[in-house]
Order: structure tokens, then C-alpha cells, then sequence
């Protein structure tokens, strides 16, 4: 028997594959598997990926409207360098949405959820701790709280927001092998007081600001 395909088969098919090229393509991207600069041509991702050049293309082309990499004219694509503009930016908006998390986490949560973000970032107190494991458990951390704190559209911002923090604490250990650790977050939002919580988030993420743009700036 031949097995007709629908044409919304077809198309359900292409576009599961220019996501799961995307997804592929950006995990590398966050990895930094590709340096900043770093050229990327469609056949080599291609066969990378283990696909065709058409989701190749149209994923690149969702990953140059997020950001992550600059179409060259008829050149391919280049990784977007680390601009100290958009690094400023980026923690600009991220410290709004985290004090505000900060805060409505000193609210309202409980004594559970607060010994279950202490266990998260446990390992930093380990010196000799993979610094892969630290960066990953410091993204779980902030997301917490601001699951905890219970805004949707926080809670999906940030998760933008922090994969890009992601790829800069990736790159940042290339140059240096440190982390921020998070007892002083950890221990005012035990205080439940909010405006103490807010004051330390602050000044965690300025502190990292101020860490980037020494690693990063020319």
C-alpha cells in the first residue's frame, strides 16, 4: 500500500525539523560551541545537524530575529560578538525583573520553597565544582524565584533574558574561572522582608554587571 502524505503532514514535518534545527543551533549558540565573530555557513551546519540546507535556513533565520547571529549577504551568518551595549542592556532589564521577583518571593514564599533554592546552588559552595554545574544551577536559582513569585509574563522573560546572561557566563569562564555565589540572596529573602530582598538581588546582578564588563570591555 502507498502512503499518500497530506499536504499539513508535510508541512507539520518541515516545521517540527526547522524547530528541532533551531533548538539544536541555539543550545550550541548559549554552549558557546561557536565563538563570538565566528563565521557559520549553511552547508556546514547542514551537515552538522544532519539535515538539509532549507531548515538550516529558515532557522538561522528565526536565530538572526532572536539575536543569537548576524546574516552576512550572501556570505552565510556570523555569531553576534559581545556587544557592551546590549550586555549593559541585558542587565538592565533583567535586574527589573528580578527585584521584582526578589520581592514578591520575600512575600509570599515558604519555608520549603526557600531550603529547596538553597539546595540548588549548593555546589557553589564546592571550590572545586564543575563551573558548567555552578553556571547551571545559578539559572535554575533566579528562575525559581520568580516561579515562586508567580508572574507569567516575569516568569517567560526571564527565561529569555537568562539564556542570554548564559552564553555571557559561558564565555566569561573562558577568561576566568569564578562565580557569583547567592547567600546574600538566600538570606534576605529569609529576613521576608522585600525591600531588603530587592537590595540584595540588585546588588548581586550589578555585581556581575560590573564582572562582565571588566572580562568584556575593550
Amino acid at each position: 500500500m502507498i502512503e499518500v502524505k497530506l499536504p499539513s503532514q508535510t508541512k507539520a514535518r518541515k516545521e517540527g525539523e526547522v524547530d528541532r534545527v533551531y533548538r539544536l543551533l541555539k543550545s550550541w549558540l548559549m554552549e558557546c560551541e561557536f565563538a563570538p565573530g565566528q563565521s557559520l555557513a549553511e552547508v556546514d551546519l547542514a551537515r552538522r545537524c544532519e539535515t538539509s540546507r532549507t531548515p538550516v535556513r529558515e532557522a538561522c533565520n528565526r536565530l538572526v530575529q532572536d539575536g543569537w547571529i548576524v546574516s552576512l549577504h550572501h556570505r552565510g551568518y556570523q555569531v553576534t560578538p559581545v556587544s557592551i551595549k546590549e550586555l549593559l542592556a541585558t542587565y538592565e532589564y533583567r535586574k527589573l525583573l528580578e527585584c521584582f521577583a526578589a520581592e514578591k518571593t520575600a512575600h509570599f514564599s515558604t519555608s520549603e520553597k526557600l531550603a529547596e533554592l538553597r539546595d540548588i546552588v549548593s555546589v557553589e559552595t564546592d571550590r572545586t565544582a564543575d563551573v558548567g554545574r555552578v553556571i547551571e544551577a545559578s539559572d535554575a536559582f533566579h528562575l525559581a524565584i520568580a516561579e515562586i513569585a508567580g508572574n507569567r509574563q516575569v516568569i517567560a522573560q526571564l527565561k529569555l533574558t537568562l539564556e542570554y546572561v548564559h552564553r555571557l557566563d559561558r564565555l566569561s569562564t573562558q577568561k576566568e574561572r569564578s562565580w557569583i555565589p547567592h547567600g546574600e540572596i538566600l538570606a534576605a529573602l529569609e529576613t521576608r522582608r522585600p525591600s531588603e530582598a530587592r537590595q540584595a538581588m540588585a546588588a548581586h546582578i550589578d555585581y556581575a554587571r560590573d564582572r562582565m564588563l571588566r572580562l568584556f570591555a575593550p
